[in-house]
């Protein structure tokens, strides 16, 4: 109860903050970047991808998928706790009668359900952007929900850690350097192996151990959640 009270109180927080325009923008600009791809190169693409149009489209789509869902959970991370950090409220939040398991916990699950929606919204819009591409078949749902959330799955290392970061320092230069340098290193990625955490995103969705890797996102995620939370519990946050 205490969490859901303290998520019900982070929803409001983040009002008028800019982040649900930023879940939005992510899944929108990939999709009009490959309208633009089709739209200049619509017979091209259509006789390359002839027999799996749609297989096509979702390829296209996931060449930029790590690069927006690194970059999206660190600005994600960094508004949410921002909210505290700029109007120095950490000390007021800690001191009314809530747990800082549950405030900790309260900002980790907002920041993943942020980027669920996101995700949902990316296999939405491309499953539209198919239909008006004229591919003539029922969108593959299953397929297009994957695209979204099997890198989604691989990158929540990246999300446990920026939230890490952004709530116990008050300078986000840190966490959103750190952010963006993973989206930058994110295309080569996969040339340093399956096991190189940041190319998981891409061999979620694509490669001979996407169960695997999804796995490994979804541990790894979770071990440096908990380490987030037990420093949290016990360290006072940067306030100044």
């Amino acid at each position: 109860m205490m969490l859901v009270r303290a998520l019900w109180a982070d929803l409001l927080k983040i009002r008028g903050k800019g982040i649900w325009f930023l879940i939005f923008l992510g899944p929108l600009g990939l999709i009009a970047m490959q309208s633009l791809n089709y739209g200049f190169r619509y017979d091209y693409m259509m006789r390359r991808y002839a027999t799996d149009p749609w297989g096509g489209l979702a390829e296209n789509v996931m060449m930029f998928v790590p690069i927006a869902i690194y970059l999206g959970m660190t600005l994600v991370c960094s508004l949410i706790a921002g909210v505290e950090h700029q109007t120095s409220a950490w000390k007021q939040l800690l001191a009314l009668p809530i747990s800082r398991k549950a405030v900790y916990g309260a900002k980790l699950l907002l920041a993943a359900a942020l980027l669920a929606v996101s995700c949902l919204l990316l296999s939405a819009a491309t499953a539209v952007l198919g239909l008006l591409l004229g591919f003539g078949t029922a969108p593959p749902f299953g397929m297009l929900l994957r695209m979204s959330f099997a890198p989604y799955a691989g990158a929540l290392p990246v999300l446990a850690l920026a939230l890490w970061l952004s709530v116990t320092m008050r300078n986000q230069s840190l966490p959103v350097t750190i952010g963006v340098a993973a989206a930058l290193i994110s295309p080569f990625a996969p040339q340093l192996g399956e096991w190189f955490p940041l190319s998981w995103p891409l061999f979620s969705f694509a490669g001979a151990l996407q169960a695997a890797m999804i796995a490994a996102g979804i541990g790894l995620g979770a071990a440096i959640g908990l380490l987030g939370l037990a420093h949290f519990h016990r360290k006072d946050v940067d306030e100044g």
